[in-house]
Parts: structure tokens; sequence; C-alpha cells
């Protein structure tokens, strides 16, 4: 899943990541074969780093949400998104969930299948019925529902799925009874992690899996992502709140295109639009439809038409703004009556010895990170705001 990123400078991530969490996440982007990608601890960190290259590339052009959510794992990293978990801490979390669920699966081992064809009530009533260990673990779309637990309970509740008018019941190749409360082993571990983790003011918010409600108090989310254990994905739900939010286009970033499957059968209009980013030709995609269409000949790193911008860190380090821009810093006093005009190649500071200098003009509107913080290759280090297009013809 990671071969089409290869040459794209935000698979530079990639080395961060193995550094980080001491795993050789190359070869499990571009070599592992199924059955390694089937355990749990590797399918995490590995999907989690994927994302992040995808929306890494998405940053770096300036593309940032209006709002943020994900699908169980993806959770985390629509926060990185969102700016309340870093980088480097979503690895260190995601790896450490991924080893605590893989543990909690050894000791109760389950499946997961999917029932296709029949409403989420008679889903639950099936699960009942079975009488065992088996669960509603995602509400999906309608007509979609993930059902988890033990193999002999979720055969059961397959059955009785069938006899009550389901259209069929597919096994979903995965290391355990996730969401469910076979995952109740993984649960002390996983909140000592996210008690260890800071957690940012959220911009914008995401919408949590376990209530389907938008959250921008980074207090909440050690709490949800722990209740997110053993709870179902409420994807469904997620998807009708982002919609009464009036959201218009859903981007699912990462590999695969199956969320943008399930939200193509929920979205009310042909106006509103759902798609997948997996590769830079994906990318290319998403640029020309947020344009309306139409991709003028534009200087590089000015693309489209979009009238805000991100700079983003070349490296890792700690990052030190160039002079006069501590007001603009987090909690700095903010743009004054003359304005910072950021010409292509001006200087924002350093990162270690490394000079950040932005790809394109604009007025300053913030620095995003403090002085003296230490951050990421690709992380967003500064908001511009380009001249607009009448701007740049007049």
């Amino acid at each position: 899943m990671g071969a089409a990123w290869v040459d794209h400078p935000s698979f530079e991530l990639v080395a961060v990541a193995s550094e980080v969490t001491g795993r050789d996440l190359a070869h499990l982007l571009l070599e592992a074969d199924q059955d390694t990608l089937t355990r749990t601890d590797n399918a995490q960190i590995a999907t989690f780093v994927q994302s992040l290259i995808v929306l890494d590339a998405a940053e770096r052009i300036g593309i940032v949400p209006s709002a943020c959510a994900g699908h169980s794992l993806g959770e985390y990293s629509a926060l990185v998104a969102a700016g309340s978990l870093d980088f480097e801490d979503g690895l260190r979390l995601v790896a450490e969930r991924g080893a605590a669920m893989q543990e909690a699966a050894d000791y109760a081992p389950g499946t997961m299948v999917a029932v296709l064809g029949l409403d989420d009530e008679s889903v639950e009533a099936a699960c009942r019925r079975a009488d065992g260990e088996a669960w509603v673990a995602n509400f999906n779309a309608p007509g979609h529902v993930i059902v988890a637990g033990t193999a002999e309970a979720v055969r059961e509740v397959g059955v009785i799925a069938k006899e009550l008018g389901a259209k069929r019941v597919l096994s979903i190749p995965v290391g355990g009874a996730f969401h469910t409360p076979l995952m109740a082993g993984a649960r002390d571990r996983l909140r000592k992690a996210l008690a260890a983790t800071p957690f940012h003011a959220l911009e914008p918010a995401v919408v949590a899996n376990v209530d389907a409600r938008l959250h921008d108090d980074p207090a909440e989310w050690p709490r949800l992502l722990s209740s997110q254990l053993c709870s179902p994905v409420r994807w469904r739900q997620t998807i009708d709140a982002l919609l009464a939010e009036d959201m218009q286009t859903f981007v699912e970033l990462g590999p695969g295109g199956v969320l943008t499957g399930l939200v193509r059968r929920m979205l009310p209009t042909t106006e509103t639009i759902g798609m997948s980013v997996s590769t830079p030709d994906d990318l290319d995609r998403l640029v020309e439809i947020l344009a309306g269409g139409v991709v003028g000949a534009a200087p590089a790193g000015e693309h489209f038409h979009m009238t805000e911008r991100l700079v983003v860190s070349p490296g890792a380090g700690l990052f030190e703004p160039a002079t006069g821009l501590t007001g603009y810093l987090p909690g700095g006093s903010g743009p004054s009556i003359d304005p910072v005009i950021i010409e292509v190649g001006g200087l924002l500071g350093l990162v270690g010895t490394t000079e950040v200098r932005s790809a394109f003009s604009g007025t300053l509107e913030g620095v995003l990170v403090l002085a003296g913080e230490r951050v990421t290759g690709g992380q967003p280090i500064a908001w511009l705001r380009a001249p607009s297009h009448d701007e740049r013809t007049s």
C-alpha cells in the first residue's frame, strides 16, 4: 500500500516512524504479506503511518479539513489531522494500542463478519438470540453492520441473521473481536498510554466513534478513545452528524476506499461528494474537485484557487521562529496594522539547523507551533493567506 508514495516527499515520514517505534515500517508498507498484516499490532501501525503520509501530502499543498472523523483506528489519524495529537505521540500511542489489542486477542480469540442487507435493530436482535459472546461492533451504513465475538457465537448470529432476511454474511480477515467486551483485557494498558500522552486543542473538531458527536475539548479524548476500545463504532451516525453540519465533500485519506463506498451510500444529493485519496494521482483529482474542476496554469506552489496555505516543517527538530514573528506564535498578539508579507522562499524560522522557507507567497496569519517546540517532518508550521485569484490576475 505504500508503493505509490515511495518517490513522494511525504514518504519521509516512514523513516521518522521507524525510528520512533523501533519497527521496520517500510517493510510493512511495501513488502509484508496478508498474514503479517492480519496481526492487529502490525496492521494498526502500518495503516496509521500510511494514512499520515497521505494527510501530510494533502497538507503540503494547503488542503485543510472543516471537520474530521476516523473509523476505529482512523480516529487517531483524525486527531492528528485536527492538531490534537503530535505525529510522534500518535505513533507511540497507536503502537501501544496495537500491542495491547493483540495481547487481548491472543488471550480471548475472536472474529468479525459483515451482515449485509439487514437493518441495525434486526442485527442486534440476532446477536441477542444467539445467546453467546457476539455483539454489534460497527454500524457502518444502512444495511451494512459488523458483528464480532467468539467464532461459535458469530457463526450462530450469521445463521439467525439470514433467517431474518440478511442478503449476505461475509467473513472479515482480522485478528480479533474488536470493539466488543473481548477487548477489555487491553483497556488498562491503553489507559496508561493515553494518560501519558498530551492532547492539544482541536481545530477543527472531531466526531467521536462512541457517540457520533463533535468534540473539541482535548480533555475528553482519552476517555473517548478508551471507551471506543470495547464500544461499537457508530460510523453511520457519524456521517449523519457531519451532514447535519452541512459538510458537502467527504475525503478518505489512506489505503483503500472502503469508507468512501460506505459514505456514498448515505450522501443525500448529487452535489455531495465522497472520494478516496490513496495515491498521489488521487490527490491531483481532489485538487481539481476542490477547485471546481478548473486548474489553471499557476506558479509552482499555487496549483489551485484556494486562499489559505500551510507551510510545513522540512524535517524533525526544535523550532525557532524568524525575527519579528514572535507575535504570531500561539497566544501571541497576532496580525499588526502592517501585516507581515511572506514572499516565495521567505524565511519563517529554523527546525534544528534547517531553514523553514515558504513555497508560496501570502500574508502571515499565524505561526502554529511555539518557540522551542519539537516538530516532525511535514508538520504545519505557519498559516498564510495567499492572494485571491482576482488579486493575482489584476
